[in-house]
């Protein structure tokens, strides 16, 4: 055996008798096997050389398709020995520092006498595998490192319902994903709600014809309104794979409902005299194209046509009545009335009746200066206001003052006719 001593030192000739295992275990001396015992049962005082030598450490990785993965092997104590990486096909990758496989996807990041690290990008399903480090030592000792490769799932495809379905109908819907690996999980969501498994939803997997990845479909039914119409339900792939990110489709449900309608009138408070329109208003999926005017208690239909709008060009009294719109689709018929009350006609102001307010007007123009007039009037008076007394206060005790002023008494030569008296 390659690295044992040509014999053991213990004394004991190979070519004579062994002794019992009983005998060694008393004179505590080890026996020589082919192949030699194992290090840890043997009590020779000799140390089997590969007894405090320790194995390479590696870890396993796993790396999505596409990605790069970094193997790192690392020893101890390499006793001048080279490290070296292969792949699962027993093919060296790397030999210390110098590369053995032509493949520029493999390469070295670090090598010294401790540790050899390589990376290989663009990783395939292919390279999923044990790969092996080993350093040549006496005996070589090696490590492997199990790399799993993860298969992306494609973007989710939906069948089914394709063209609108009715209302009260039962929806059935397929959600398929190939290429992951493991296989993914499908969910699904209707509008902002999601739709819980059970008896709703069915999931098959199925391997793909690689051998490697796989195929996932489910299946969901569920019965639809009209308020499902329009709605989105989006099918969504998790794997591991994806992290961070997601890969959905949606596909925007069409649901055929029965039609609605209502009587809008314009104006809104028809009149005797005026024109009127009735807009039957009909709403649904699809949108009612035929619309029939009837008048109740007449025989014959008004009117009947793709036009939602009644006319009546000059009101009458005689229109008055209740009117009945029938909206039809191919989801069936709804009727909608309006009762209609014309009014009597606005009345029309006269001739007469403008000229007498314009006379109107006026008056109030000139009342309104007039009082103006008189209120500055009496505003001037009142502020330059005084006494005033009359002939027969002269000589009373209550105007003691007063006096008589005589026009030309100084001059003595008017006659009497011209004397004037003014009593202040």
């Amino acid at each position: 055996w390659p690295g044992f001593p040509e014999k053991p030192q213990t004394g004991i000739n190979p070519s004579s008798p062994s002794p019992g295992p009983s005998s060694l275990a008393k004179s505590g001396m080890c026996s020589w096997q082919d192949p030699p015992a194992a290090p840890e049962k043997c009590s020779c005082p000799w140390e089997l050389p590969w007894g405090h030598q320790s194995s390479p450490r590696r870890q396993d990785e796993t790396v999505v398709a596409g990605g790069t993965v970094v193997l790192k092997c690392q020893v101890e104590d390499p006793d001048d020995s080279s490290l070296q990486w292969s792949n699962p096909a027993q093919q060296t990758l790397y030999f210390g520092e110098k590369r053995a496989l032509r493949d520029n996807r493999i390469q070295l990041e670090r090598s010294t006498p401790n540790e050899l690290t390589i990376s290989i990008s663009d990783v395939v399903l292919a390279d999923e595998g044990e790969y092996t480090c080993s350093i040549f030592t006496m005996p070589v000792r090696t490590a492997k490192a199990l790399v799993t490769v993860l298969g992306i799932p494609q973007k989710p495809q939906i069948f089914g319902h394709e063209q609108p379905i009715d209302e009260e109908k039962v929806a059935r819907l397929i959600c398929r994903s190939s290429g992951s690996k493991p296989a993914a999980q499908l969910r699904w969501r209707k509008g902002n709600r999601d739709i819980k498994g059970g008896d709703n939803t069915v999931t098959e997997v199925v391997e793909d014809p690689n051998g490697k990845t796989f195929t996932v479909t489910s299946r969901v039914e569920f019965r639809v309104t009209k308020e499902d119409n329009e709605v989105e339900v989006t099918c969504t792939v998790d794997h591991e794979s994806l992290q961070n990110s997601e890969r959905s489709t949606t596909q925007k449900l069409q649901v055929h409902y029965k039609p609605t309608a209502k009587i809008e009138p314009h104006p809104q408070y028809p009149r005797e005299g005026e024109k009127l329109q009735l807009q039957c208003d009909g709403q649904g999926n699809p949108i009612p194209q035929e619309f029939l005017w009837e008048k109740e208690g007449s025989d014959a239909p008004l009117q009947l046509s793709s036009d939602s709008v009644l006319i009546f060009p000059f009101l009458n009294k005689s229109d008055s009545g209740t009117y009945v719109c029938t909206a039809t689709s191919s989801m069936g018929s709804v009727v909608a009335k309006y009762n209609l009350d014309v009014s009597d006609a606005s009345p029309v102001p006269s001739t007469s009746s403008t000229y007498h307010a314009m006379i109107g007007g006026v008056v109030a123009v000139i009342v309104f200066l007039l009082l103006s007039l008189l209120i500055v009037l009496g505003h001037y008076l009142i502020r330059h206001k005084g006494t005033y007394l009359t002939h027969e206060a002269k000589g009373s005790d209550d105007a003691p003052d007063a006096d008589t002023a005589i026009i030309n008494a100084e001059g003595g030569q008017a006659g009497g006719d011209d004397k004037k008296e003014y009593f202040i």
